[in-house]
């Protein structure tokens, strides 16, 4: 397994290298994802579906999926939209992210991310969070910079 490239927060520049890299495999090496716990289900062809257990330690005081893990699900379940968009040749990191909530999300959560177009050097993605009765608990809208790895 490649060791992923840690940059300073203050970077202004991502890494570059061949445009022949291979990114199906850069979800499975963002330690946040294994943090949280967010499995990927699937991510073909611009579109994504994520899932999430909740469990004690993701939730607000309210007891309910604290607000961040959801914009976290979301921001995750977009840019695998948009890498598979790309073939899986290209990067992706977040320029823009408009999210709102709708009610309060608890037990087990699925976020469908769909890339809704761009061009070569940023797309533009929606996702959605459901819960288990399949209630949208959230939305957001994305923008992304294709970015080389």
């Amino acid at each position: 397994m490649d060791t992923p490239v840690m940059t300073s927060p203050n970077a202004s520049v991502a890494p570059q290298a061949p445009m022949d890299a291979d990114t199906s495999r850069l979800f499975a090496q963002v330690a946040f994802n294994h943090l949280l716990g967010l499995q990927r289900e699937f991510a073909q062809d611009g579109v994504a579906r994520l899932t999430l257990a909740a469990r004690p330690e993701l939730c607000n005081n309210f007891l309910v999926v604290h607000g961040g893990v959801l914009m976290s699900m979301m921001d995750s379940a977009m840019s695998s939209a948009a890498l598979s968009a790309s073939g899986f040749q290209k990067a992706v990191v977040t320029i823009d992210m408009t999210t709102s909530f709708h009610q309060p999300a608890r037990g087990h959560l699925t976020a469908h991310a769909t890339c809704q177009g761009g061009g070569k050097s940023v797309c533009f993605c929606e996702a959605r969070v459901e819960d288990e009765q399949g209630a949208v608990v959230a939305r957001a809208m994305g923008t992304f910079r294709y970015v080389r790895v």
